[in-house]
């Protein structure tokens, strides 16, 4: 059964190990409750459907509250279907803790990186930018010619332009797990993770 759990992303700090200063991403990791089980014989693939944070009745909607009650679980701010290769023994109200993982266990962390808003192309992807000149006004921040001449008269896809910044999906792998509080359901996990304080976090053992 592979390791996974939803946690919350508290804040960083700093540890020294032998005088090495190693940087560190508090995360309160679970409990989870298991919500639904999906096995392959009957769905397509294996899955389990993860409850974490549990709130009261009146903040989920109708639909929600009708999915938890035929679990028997109680209401959870966060729902999340997660697929395994092996779903093993978990049954429907079963808990994962911290426990599950232990101390130098690699895992990849996947969450949505902090939004930035509206941004243009040096500060989105680094350009160079125009000349600072005399004579070169208005062009320093610009991101220059953008066609392609008058064959094929158009612009390609995918060509890098000001827009949104952040606020997408990402997965940081390989990062080591230093130290794991079972009592306060915290994991501490050396670098830094996607999202803001407080964001949610997936957290399953590397491959």
């Amino acid at each position: 059964m592979s390791k996974v759990i939803l946690g919350r992303k508290l804040a960083m700090t700093q540890i020294f190990d032998e005088n090495v200063l190693i940087p560190i991403t508090i995360v309160e990791a679970g409990p989870c409750i298991i919500v639904e089980r999906k096995v392959k014989e009957k769905n397509g693939y294996n899955a389990i459907q993860l409850g974490f944070l549990e709130v009261k009745e009146n903040r989920v909607n109708k639909p929600e509250l009708g999915h938890f009650k035929k679990s028997e679980v109680r209401p959870q701010k966060y729902l999340r279907e997660i697929r395994v290769k092996d779903i093993g023994n978990l049954k429907i109200r079963d808990e994962i803790r911290v426990d599950v993982f232990k101390e130098g266990d690699l895992v990849d962390v996947v969450g949505i990186s902090k939004g930035k808003g509206f941004a243009g192309v040096v500060k989105r992807y680094g350009f160079k930018g125009g000349p600072a000149s005399h004579g070169a006004g208005g062009w320093r921040r610009r991101p220059g010619s953008i066609g392609a001449s008058a064959d094929p008269s158009r612009v390609f896809k995918g060509k890098k332009m000001p827009g949104k910044m952040g606020a997408e999906k990402k997965t940081v792998r390989n990062l080591k797990i230093v130290k794991v509080d079972k009592k306060e359901n915290l994991l501490l996990i050396r670098g830094s993770l996607p999202g803001i304080k407080g964001s949610l976090l997936t957290i399953k053992s590397s491959k």
